[in-house]
């Protein structure tokens, strides 16, 4: 077997041969790995979280059209309940496919902010937990959460009451396994990065979501060299309207020399983590800025 290894500061990277082979096996084969898939649903966000002992936690699902995707994806990967689920806040291309995620699984906690809406989309979602008789828990700050025995997190955001601008109430949730941590930034924007840090929040983590979609509204300088991540993932489709990841996004990443991977250029990826190190089988994308699509 061959490896090719990337060691910067306290992330090692592995990108193995036979971990395409380890990414088609069910939570129980993996035992022992964390895993996080970041699955690729267009312009959106749709994250699975497996850990060791083979809890769920899945983190949105991408707008309406990608609920049947994103369920066809985690029943691939054999998974047959959700442990959590989180909505990160009414945005469509957030929350489009949970209604259809809850039709289709057990789900044994739901949360989302305090943040409400006037949307189909939005009431599909409360309908959907409606029929199942699951009842939404608040995602704030100091909230904690397990997924399972070993991977331990804490929601990071929404810290108070904001506008009507729902990107400011977006959950924000770190994770950690053994040495190794995980921040997940929804859309988050700036301002939710200087209250995080202003509140004296634990963010330095090995990999980072980055906050909506590779935008520049998000990953300010300083947050990001306060995180000091080794991976950043952006979640967008190529050539989308938006121009995400925007080109400030992808110059600051480039000129922090972080490894950047991206759905829009590598479809959905799968990180493994042993408590140690952090893995993948796909090598990291480029810093293009592709511009707005049409």
């Amino acid at each position: 077997m061959r490896f090719l290894l990337i060691h910067r500061f306290k992330f090692i990277l592995i990108v193995i041969a036979a971990a395409a082979m380890l990414s088609s096996c069910s939570p129980r084969e993996n035992e022992g790995l964390m895993q996080v898939h970041f699955i690729d649903v267009g312009q959106g966000d749709a994250t699975l979280i497996v850990s060791p002992d083979g809890r769920t936690m899945l983190i949105d699902a991408g707008d309406n059209s990608a609920g049947d995707a994103v369920v066809t994806y985690l029943r691939r990967h054999g998974i047959k309940s959700i442990d959590i689920l989180v909505g990160t806040h009414p945005d469509s291309d957030h929350i489009g496919g949970l209604d259809t995620v809850i039709d289709s699984f057990e789900i044994a906690e739901f949360y989302m902010p305090r943040k409400s809406h006037t949307t189909n989309t939005f009431m599909d979602v409360l309908n959907a937990a409606k029929r199942k008789g699951l009842s939404i828990k608040e995602a704030k700050a100091g909230v904690l959460i397990s997924i399972g025995n070993d991977v331990k997190g804490r929601f990071l955001n929404p810290r108070s009451s904001y506008s009507d601008d729902n990107n400011l109430w977006s959950a924000v949730v770190r994770l950690e396994y053994g040495g190794k941590s995980f921040l997940f930034m929804g859309d988050a924007v700036v301002q939710n990065e200087l209250e995080i840090m202003g509140a004296g929040e634990k963010i330095d983590s090995d990999l980072i979501k980055l906050g909506h979609h590779g935008s520049s509204t998000s990953t300010s300088k300083d947050f990001i060299k306060s995180v000091s991540p080794d991976v950043a993932v952006i979640s967008s489709k190529q050539n989308n309207s938006y121009g995400h990841p925007h080109k400030e996004t992808l110059e600051l990443l480039k000129e922090q020399s972080i490894l950047l991977y991206r759905t829009d250029e590598q479809g959905s990826i799968v990180f493994y983590c042993d408590g140690k190190k952090i893995w993948t089988d796909k090598k990291p994308g480029t810093y293009n800025y592709y511009g707005e699509g049409k």
